[in-house]
């Protein structure tokens, strides 16, 4: 079954400045849990662009660590980018990220459609751990954007 999480953030920060840094795929990690052990192993040393190849090794659960290849799908130069992946622990992923310039500063949107393995069982195991863990995370990458660009 697919599912959709959508977040949304507004920080006082001008487009340009915030998509520099969001198109600069480094800094994934920063925005990322520290108990996630994320680490870009290669392809994310350049400036994103579209059918760029980045590959990560990413700790879901405690203890174990997954190879994670996401393609750059699509980008339209300070407006939105997305990633979709191409090995990795998801049987389906695909993550819009939309940046609007807005009288505040800049808005944020995500959204992630996906999918997991597994059928039913996956179904399951989404409903118990897998929506949380994701809203967790983004709600890490909120706290971590505020910090850097304000609030």
């Amino acid at each position: 079954m697919l599912h959709r999480i959508t977040h949304k953030q507004t920080i006082p920060a001008p487009l340009d400045e915030v998509w520099t840094y969001f198109a600069t795929p480094h800094n994934l990690n920063e925005m990322t849990p520290p108990d996630m052990n994320f680490e870009t192993i290669h392809g994310g040393d350049e400036k994103m662009f579209q059918g760029q190849l980045i590959e990560y090794r990413v700790s879901f659960m405690p203890l174990t660590k997954s190879r994670w290849l996401t393609e750059i799908a699509h980008v339209e130069e300070k407006t939105y980018f997305v990633d979709a992946q191409r090995i990795g622990p998801y049987r389906f992923w695909y993550h819009e990220h939309r940046f609007q310039a807005v009288e505040a500063g800049t808005q944020i949107t995500d959204q992630v459609t996906y999918e997991l393995p597994f059928g039913i069982l996956g179904d399951i195991i989404h409903t118990i751990w897998v929506k949380h863990k994701l809203n967790r995370i983004f709600e890490f990458r909120k706290k971590k954007v505020a910090e850097l660009f304000g609030s």
